[in-house]
């Protein structure tokens, strides 16, 4: 029995074995069949947010290649793709009237989905705002949780009985934080205020999106996807730091989601830059779940050289002799084990799946071939630390890799490859990398053909 095989027969026999994509990464296709601009569009247009000024404008084109692109997930054997849906390309101003051939495309890409065997499991939010609703307030604009709520029961109503999940957001702290605190994402803000307004009306969305989707298709399974971090302190000392850390940058969306509240020490330092009567949604924020998504790539080490005010926490740097990926993050696959654990030790939780795990890896092909052995390595560790969590008693229901495709890597451009297959940018030419058909071999060892 080789070591694949091995790896393998550690997952129980109905572990989904997918992989991820998200939209604007990879569609292209920006101002085709009525679709509306994004905040992403604004903000790589603006100039000097993304690396070579880089755009979404084409991208993986996966919005004219979708069906060979999904040959080539069933050619290496998987068993689901995870995909987002772009709210401007059905709601081109995120209300309003439907637009059909943005509908019409998910259909095609579903029902290609189902003709491959492929389960389609989806999300509504991978951080595309309509520019529209940015330009009437964005996500401090109550009112965008409820064009939000419109837009899932749209989705739920067309799709529900066709998809395998459906995703409400797809790592809120990445849009509210990045985007709106630290002005790395779109739409560039930096604003504690608007921060943490956004934290709390997109868990309105969500809550009010999981009603709405509950309400037009009961069956359809509703969850939402989460990066949490995997936070060590240095040393004892750093502790109370790590706990700090923890409450700002998970408990803050973790607790309302599953306990229906704030963490303590969050609404101590920062009730006042919450919503007006921010406490009278915690009913609806606080739905029940069919499963969560973890998002996991690299640990958070935390010490506490600002003192001990909330959130003052430093994360410190990979140090010096630390195996890291092409984009700088720590190689540390026991900090997914840990943190499923931990989680779930903290928190009454529902089914999990990894919804997004993987290596920036920039080899590129050589005579045809990218040997990319570091992403290899780097799967088969963060594989076999899933695992070690399902060992430990957590129920871990499937893992997708991150990413099918090299793509647009937000704002480092397409200096970043993520993917178990290459792209050719100039030429859209798609190449399987040895790290996709070492994951192909995992997923047919799990799973033999009859």
């Amino acid at each position: 029995m080789n070591q694949v095989t091995q790896l393998a027969e550690r997952f129980p026999r109905n572990f989904l074995f997918g992989a991820a994509t998200a939209a604007y990464q990879i569609e292209g296709a920006a101002t085709v069949d009525g679709r509306g601009p994004s905040i992403w569009d604004t903000f790589a247009h603006a100039g000097g947010n993304v690396v070579n000024d880089d755009s979404g404008d084409v991208a993986c084109d996966h919005y004219n290649r979708w069906e060979s692109d999904l040959d080539l997930i069933a050619s290496m054997g998987l068993k689901a793709y995870r995909f987002s849906i772009a709210w401007p390309r059905v709601f081109p101003t995120g209300a309003g009237a439907a637009n059909e051939a943005g509908l019409s495309f998910y259909d095609r890409l579903i029902d290609g989905c189902l003709q491959r065997n492929l389960k389609p499991y989806a999300t509504l939010y991978h951080w595309d705002l309509p520019q529209a609703l940015q330009d009437a307030g964005g996500w401090t604009n109550r009112a965008t949780a409820m064009a939000f709520a419109d837009y899932a029961q749209i989705i739920a109503e067309r799709f529900g009985d066709r998809l395998e999940t459906l995703v409400t957001f797809n790592e809120p702290w990445c849009s509210a934080y990045l985007g709106h605190l630290y002005g790395i994402h779109a739409p560039g803000l930096k604003d504690r205020g608007v921060a943490f307004a956004t934290v709390h009306h997109q868990h309105l969305a969500h809550g009010l999106a999981v009603q709405a989707i509950k309400a037009a298709a009961p069956e359809l399974p509703a969850g939402i996807v989460l990066n949490a971090q995997s936070i060590y302190p240095v040393t004892p000392a750093d502790e109370d730091a790590a706990e700090r850390h923890h409450a700002f940058h998970n408990g803050a969306f973790f607790d309302p989601l599953f306990n229906g509240q704030y963490p303590q020490a969050l609404v101590d330092a920062c009730a006042n830059l919450l919503p007006k009567d921010w406490q009278s949604d915690l009913a609806t924020i606080h739905q029940p779940l069919d499963f969560w998504g973890l998002n996991y790539y690299t640990p958070t080490r935390v010490s506490d050289k600002q003192g001990g005010t909330f959130p003052h926490s430093d994360t410190l740097e990979p140090q010096p002799g630390t195996v890291i990926t092409d984009i700088g993050w720590e190689v540390f696959p026991q900090g997914l084990s840990d943190l499923l654990v931990e989680l779930h030790r903290r928190y009454q939780l529902p089914p999990c799946y990894i919804t997004e795990n993987g290596a920036c890896i920039n080899d590129e092909p050589a005579d045809g071939v990218v040997d990319d052995q570091r992403r290899i390595s780097y799967v088969d560790g963060h594989l076999a630390a899933v695992a070690d969590a399902i060992d430990a008693g957590v129920d871990v229901r499937g893992y997708f890799l991150w990413s099918l495709l090299d793509n647009f890597e937000w704002a480092e451009g397409y200096t970043m490859r993520f993917g178990a297959v290459h792209v050719d940018y100039d030429t859209q030419v798609r190449t399987i990398k040895q790290s996709g058909h070492w994951y192909s071999e995992l997923v047919r060892a799990h799973a033999p053909a009859k």
